[in-house]
This record gives structure tokens, C-alpha cells and sequence, in this order.
């Protein structure tokens, strides 16, 4: 296939994330558990606080999880949900605290490695 046919199939299936911003996305660990839990959401949506308890059962042993939530939770808010919104992945709605997923083939295909990597 040639430059121009290649080129032209990627704008008619619509705006891909340059490699170059999918591994920005990633690059951060907190993101990446973020989206491993919004990834494995039936319907790509979750509550703040959902994703919240799951990052901080990967990061923080039980006895420490109250203490650490409020740090995580403050920093998705404030970081990683806007940079992920920036991005085109997520739907961050401040008022019902939701956010959904928007699908994303070439991240999905770095975030399925990363997750088996990681929590292999």
C-alpha cells in the first residue's frame, strides 16, 4: 500500500493518537491503571471513585488505603483525568463525577501489553 492510500484509510476510520501521545499517556503509572480499570468496563464508564479504589488497590497495601485515597483521588481529578481528556481518550463529566471511555484500537493494542506486563 502506498504513503497516500495508508494515509487516507487512517483519516476515513478517523483521528488516530500519534504513537508519540499514546506513550505520553502511558508513560504515567497512575494513567495507566486509570484506563486498565475504564479498558475492562463493560460500557467504557465509570465513577471518579471507582477508578479511585481501584488505583489505590494497586498502589497501596490495605492498612495505608484511607490515607493514600484522598491523594489519588485529588490527583486524578486535577492531572491525569484532564490530561486523558485532553488527549480525546476520556469524557471526564465534573457534575455527575463520570467518566467515559472513548475506544482507541492503537492505544488499546500498547494498554493490553502494558497491563499484562504490569499485573502479570
Amino acid at each position: 500500500m502506498r504513503n497516500s492510500e495508508r494515509e487516507s484509510a487512517a483519516v476515513a476510520a478517523g483521528p488516530l493518537p500519534s504513537l508519540d501521545l499514546v506513550f505520553d499517556v502511558l508513560s504515567d503509572q497512575r494513567r495507566r491503571y486509570a484506563l486498565y480499570y475504564l479498558y475492562d468496563a463493560p460500557d467504557g464508564v465509570a465513577t471518579v471513585d471507582e477508578i479511585a479504589d481501584h488505583v489505590v488497590a494497586l498502589e497501596a497495601p490495605p492498612e495505608h488505603a484511607e490515607d493514600h485515597r484522598l491523594h489519588v483521588l485529588t490527583s486524578l481529578q486535577h492531572v491525569h483525568l484532564p490530561k486523558l481528556e485532553d488527549a480525546g481518550i476520556v469524557e471526564h463529566d465534573a457534575r455527575s463525577e463520570t467518566v467515559r471511555y472513548w475506544r482507541q484500537p492503537s492505544l488499546e493494542e500498547w494498554l493490553e501489553h502494558a497491563q499484562h506486563k504490569e499485573l502479570a
